[in-house]
């Protein structure tokens, strides 16, 4: 054996002993049930299996996760959110609940859009992002941008 080899062996074996003491001090010092996570990958929340939990992340970084129905569009999720606005999101107080808007997949929500609609899973969480923002960009705007940057056109030439 090499000493290489063996070095490396002595790694592993140090860093799995420091995630079982990881683990025991989890369990023993914070209630948390350490074998969900380790099954699941992640702590697992219980989410009941009718509804849908979202983790909305602010600009500045701050989550907080909240309960819906499939049925809930976008403005009921704004409004939801205004009037039950986290203390520690207090500095990102927006005026009202009419500026919040939902960014799901690199996309605006607009008002009627229903979780169910967006195919989003039930009793799991999903992540979307929360803006203040007056109004909602144009559907087409960023292909428009581009076209006219490349100079193509939507039209054709018969000769």
């Amino acid at each position: 054996m090499s000493v290489c080899h063996s070095a490396r062996s002595t790694w592993r074996a140090r860093r799995f002993l420091f995630f079982v003491c990881c683990c025991l001090f989890l369990i023993f010092f914070s209630g948390v049930n350490i074998w969900v996570y380790i099954s699941n990958g992640k702590m697992s929340s219980n989410v009941p299996a009718d509804m849908i939990n979202l983790r909305l992340i602010l600009v500045s970084g701050k989550t907080k996760e909240f309960l819906f129905s499939p049925n809930d569009s976008a403005s009921d999720i704004a409004k939801h959110v205004y009037d039950n606005w986290p203390m520690d999101w207090e500095e990102e107080q927006v005026s009202s609940p009419n500026i919040l808007r939902l960014i799901y997949q690199g996309r605006f929500l607009h008002g009627n859009v229903t979780l169910g609609a967006l195919k989003l899973p039930f009793g799991k969480t999903t992540v979307m992002h929360l803006v203040a923002r007056e109004t909602l960009p144009e559907p087409n705007s960023q292909g428009q941008r581009n076209r006219e940057k490349t100079g193509e056109s939507n039209c054709c030439v018969i000769l």
